[in-house]
């Protein structure tokens, strides 16, 4: 067995630094499955080490506060061999950090690998725009679309977690 102890599902959101779209991933859809009622282990990394050890981007930590969701605590780091096998589901915010994925991901991995905007109907291969190099709107833009992609991944997995609940 690789990692720690096993969850039913888990979920890790994956972006380029994991400084912005995935720790505000995170960060939402720990608020869309408590609220569905889900146990789910959550987490976010990047493809990337540019940041490990850092705190989120300030302005994404301001557009989830504004949001009422504090993600101020989390601290990136780098995409691990171990996640593929602790983790149900790798949700990739963009094209490029999927390819990375897929090139990391050992044959026998187990995790499901996944664009967020897959869950969303009509949006399927959608990427959300990075917003690091943009201003207030393009994080304002990217927090819209990640609460969009996390509510329909939270939807979807209350319904399978639904599918396998014993009558």
């Amino acid at each position: 067995m690789h990692g720690g102890a096993q969850h039913k599902i888990g979920v890790l959101f994956v972006c380029l630094g994991n400084i912005c779209r995935s720790p505000m991933a995170e960060g939402a859809f720990r608020a869309a499955v408590a609220t569905r009622g889900l146990e789910v282990m959550v987490d976010s990394a990047g493809t990337a080490s540019y940041h490990i050890g850092h705190a989120p981007d300030p302005r994404a930590v301001a557009v989830a506060g504004r949001n009422g969701i504090d993600i101020s605590g989390q601290q990136a780091r780098q995409v691990e061999r171990d996640d593929f096998y602790r983790f149900t589901h790798i949700i990739a915010l963009d094209r490029a950090n999927l390819e990375g994925l897929r090139s990391k991901a050992p044959r026998d991995g187990t995790a499901r690998l996944a664009m967020l905007m897959d869950a969303v109907d009509g949006c399927r291969g959608q990427p959300v725009a990075d917003p690091y190099y943009g201003d207030a709107a393009a994080f304002e833009k990217a927090w819209a679309d990640i609460v969009l992609g996390t509510r329909a991944w939270a939807d979807r997995l209350a319904s399978e977690s639904a599918l396998r609940q014993p009558v």
